[in-house]
């Protein structure tokens, strides 16, 4: 596959995770930032080789193969950010756009070698599932942190946003994956939380919260 194609992949992977819906031709064009009729003819493409299901105007869904490719493309994006955060001492809000250049690396004995290397994690740095080298994925029980109940406790397991300036802000506030979160208060007006983090009180907004996610404690 080329480089574009591999993109396009991991981004219908992405979407179809969101909804049980087909991908929408717009929702793929919006997130790679292009035009809709450019998306068309990428899809007739991947559609040629087996890698999604098309039909114009009811949504593109990926097929086994396309899903085990795709997974493949994640697995070598999250390993190499375990990598640069674990061994090269990069900040978690770095990580992204370095692993999208390392991605693309086609060899699969590297990439198997790294994960040994690595000690076979099973998430990345923002807490995202790593798959393994058969495309399986162990998943773990979480929930928004804006789900949670006053009193209740969690463990900050993993970020829905995991962009640059979200991150800056958890590492701002001492908010990190391991983190224990105790909410105190909700304040009805807006949804934001006060919450108890590494022994402080933080007030956080509706957004902050709905971008963390925690396992109860």
């Amino acid at each position: 596959m080329t480089l574009s194609e591999e993109n396009y992949l991991k981004t219908i992977y992405h979407l179809q995770a969101q909804s049980s819906a087909g991908v929408t031709t717009n929702a793929i064009a919006e997130r790679i930032e292009t035009k809709a009729s450019s998306v068309t003819d990428m899809l007739k493409k991947l559609a040629d080789k087996d890698l999604i299901a098309y039909k114009k105007y009811q949504g593109v869904s990926l097929t086994p193969s396309g899903l085990l490719s795709a997974k493949m493309i994640v697995r070598k994006h999250r390993l190499w950010e375990v990598f640069l955060v674990d061994k090269l001492a990069f900040s978690w809000d770095e990580v992204h756009d370095i692993a999208e250049q390392l991605e693309h690396i086609k060899s699969e004995q590297l990439i198997n070698k790294l994960d040994e290397f690595l000690g076979f994690p099973t998430q990345d740095p923002h807490g995202d599932p790593i798959p393994d080298a058969s495309g399986r994925i162990n998943t773990i029980e979480k929930q928004l942190l804006s789900e949670l109940n006053e009193g209740q406790q969690g463990i900050c397991v993993g970020v829905k946003d995991s962009s640059s300036e979200f991150l800056k802000y958890l590492d701002k506030n001492g908010i990190a994956l391991g983190s224990s979160i105790e909410v105190m208060s909700r304040e009805r007006f807006d949804l934001s939380l006060v919450i108890k983090v590494n022994g402080k009180q933080l007030p956080v907004s509706a957004k902050i919260a709905g971008n963390l996610f925690v396992r109860l404690a």
